[in-house]
């Protein structure tokens, strides 16, 4: 017994002023398995549920990360076992605020991109509204997301733009989404035939859906006109400009059918003038 006593209190040397001890040195490597137990764990529960692609993505990112991880533990162990790293700790420091003032932006996006991945915020195919521009998702990656505008253009967006910038996910409760056309009516005009002919223009739309059903609401009263607004479901958002094009095409030809004025902004300017000059 205290032959193993002796083997384990053996110090090897490592400089003039510092060694470590068998113990110590057993000591750092059942740390450091237990620290790969728990990366493993974490790792298999963050993965449970995510896409086979996203799970590729995911551990490439996580691979490369450990690295650091286990880096940091063994110094601290070597730290907590009389081990001087002050001079390692010192150059870590000054490397890692080095490369992370210079990469930013960069772990943002990669940090990001983890985060999407994990709670599965944003799908491809999802349809997104971004700092006022929307696109249909064509493929996240760990520092970039993907989509395609309406005029077929690419949008590479930063991934960090999901934590500084407020998202709209159009397709997150499915493809159907409500859409409206606004329009302003001359005061005087028949507000039930003006229903009924922004709903009949609505309604006769082959990409209008029947279910929910077209919903008019009057909306105000303008300074210059009655303010209208027709309300319907299409299945497919991100081409939504084309049939409410279309629909603002009906609404003009049923309005000069039916005489109602579309007016537009009128003001009345009175001139004083000075009757003693």
């Amino acid at each position: 017994m205290q032959e193993i006593q002796d083997f384990l209190n053996f110090s090897i040397p490592l400089s003039k002023e510092g060694e470590i001890s068998i113990k110590s040195i057993l000591f750092v490597v059942l740390v450091l398995f237990l620290t790969a137990l728990l990366l493993r764990l974490v790792k298999k529960i963050v993965t449970r549920k995510l896409p086979d692609q996203d799970k590729l993505k995911f551990n490439s990112v996580f691979s490369f990360s450990r690295y650091f991880v286990f880096l940091i533990v063994l110094l601290i162990s070597l730290d907590n076992n009389g081990v001087d790293v002050t001079a390692v700790f010192a150059a870590s420091t000054a490397l890692l605020v080095g490369v992370g003032l210079a990469l930013q932006t960069f772990f943002q996006d990669i940090i990001s991109g983890i985060f999407i991945l994990i709670d599965q915020s944003v799908h491809v195919g999802d349809i997104i509204e971004l700092d006022g521009k929307v696109g249909r998702v064509d493929e996240i990656k760990l520092r970039t997301t993907r989509a395609v505008t309406i005029d077929n253009k690419v949008l590479i967006i930063p991934n960090h733009k999901y934590l500084t910038s407020s998202l709209y996910n159009w397709t997150e409760n499915g493809i159907k989404t409500r859409e409206s056309v606004s329009v302003g009516v001359a005061y005087g005009s028949d507000v039930a035939q003006v229903t009924n002919l922004l709903t009949k223009a609505a309604q006769s739309h082959p990409k209008v859906l029947q279910e929910p059903p077209v919903l008019v609401v009057f909306e105000d009263f303008g300074e210059s006109a009655l303010q209208f607004k027709v309300i319907f479901t299409l299945d497919n958002s991100f081409e939504a400009l084309i049939p409410k094009s279309e629909i603002r095409y009906r609404i003009d030809k049923l309005f000069r059918e039916n005489n109602i004025s579309i007016p537009f902004p009128q003001r009345d300017v009175h001139l004083k003038t000075d009757l003693k000059a």
